[in-house]
């Protein structure tokens, strides 16, 4: 039996993401006031976010556009070393787009695109986060004492992103930056719908879905981790209260085990609340794969996802297909 291939280990974990608004102030509120996050700095068009057990300077770059949706997602890698072998391999592909000499709190990074066109990066330089005296914990092993405001997200947790070819996009990741395999969904043509891939023991750190309208580049949701399901059920009750609209949730998924709850947040991204999920922690983990009459039954507990979870990226590109009478924002 041939010997398996040493797995490559470049990539440390999710950094940080950006996501595009069309109305800057009120996503602004929805991240700092709704889920807790605090304001790290701001530059230009952009402000720069963190949730309380989040230990870099920021993880959410928001940003002023004419349209919601992804700006790019940055990668860490393990090393400087790591950082320059994956961008020689990321240029020998074809994919690249070359360096950047960096941003607020993280230094150089290797700008470049996925086959879908998603705008990635990746990086090894990062500033930490240090408390001010009144923000720090009483226990020295947190970044930040417990916010007493909002959904209070603990840190980044992943992305989902859609895509015209999801094989695709899973193989590009697996070959130039060492993303293992944990679930994924195959139609009964042979399709491969959806894709949860990671580099660390999270059972995925970005997800690839189908676009069902054929687009590329979009985004479908970030995820902010909540310690507890009961946090979830909270937050559920705060979205209420403050009139943002929940698209489904909360339950439990059955890929990833995840307890979800989904919602837009004011400039029309969708945003997930997760916990729960389990951990991958064996070298040779053997990947999932899910039928598409397996998929038919709805979510671990039988609920079945409204239409829009299937057809809502942003940015919107059909809004007569995507929406289906929920509310989306416009942002002429």
């Amino acid at each position: 039996m041939a010997e398996a291939r040493e797995p490559m280990q470049d990539i440390a974990h999710l950094g940080h993401t950006e996501i595009l608004t069309p109305r800057r102030d009120e996503s602004l509120w929805f991240f700092k006031e709704v889920l807790g996050m605090e304001e790290a700095d701001r530059q230009d068009r952009s402000v720069y976010l963190r949730a309380f057990g989040d230990f870099d300077h920021n993880t959410l770059k928001l940003t002023e556009a004419k349209s919601a949706g992804l700006g790019h997602i940055g990668w860490r890698t393990v090393s400087s070393q790591a950082l320059d072998r994956r961008a020689q391999a990321l240029e020998e592909s074809g994919s690249g787009k070359g360096w950047i000499d960096g941003d607020v709190g993280h230094g150089p990074a290797y700008q470049f695109e996925d086959p879908d066109g998603h705008l990635m990066e990746v990086y090894y330089q990062a500033e930490k986060y240090r408390p001010a005296e009144g923000e720090r914990s009483a226990l020295k092993n947190q970044p930040q004492r417990y916010p007493v405001w909002g959904v209070g997200v603990r840190r980044l947790d992943h992305i989902n992103v859609l895509s015209q070819k999801v094989g695709r996009d899973r193989e590009f990741m697996e070959e130039y930056l060492g993303f293992k395999l944990r679930e994924n969904v195959v139609l009964d043509d042979g399709t491969e719908a959806g894709a949860w891939i990671s580099v660390t023991p999270l059972a995925h750190d970005i997800a690839y879905t189908v676009d069902a309208t054929n687009s590329n580049g979009r985004l479908h949701h970030v995820a902010y981790w909540a310690d507890t399901r009961e946090e979830v059920l909270r937050a559920a009750d705060i979205f209420l209260e403050n009139g943002i609209y929940i698209e489904t949730g909360p339950s439990k998924h059955a890929i990833t085990q995840g307890f979800f709850l989904y919602v837009y947040e004011p400039g029309g991204n969708r945003i997930e609340v997760f916990s729960g999920g389990y951990l991958i922690l064996t070298p040779d983990f053997e990947p999932v794969t899910w039928t598409q009459e397996e998929r038919a039954k709805g979510q671990a507990w039988g609920l079945q996802l409204p239409e829009t979870f299937h057809t809502y990226g942003t940015p919107v590109v059909d809004p007569d297909a995507e929406t289906k009478d929920v509310p989306v924002f416009d942002s002429s």
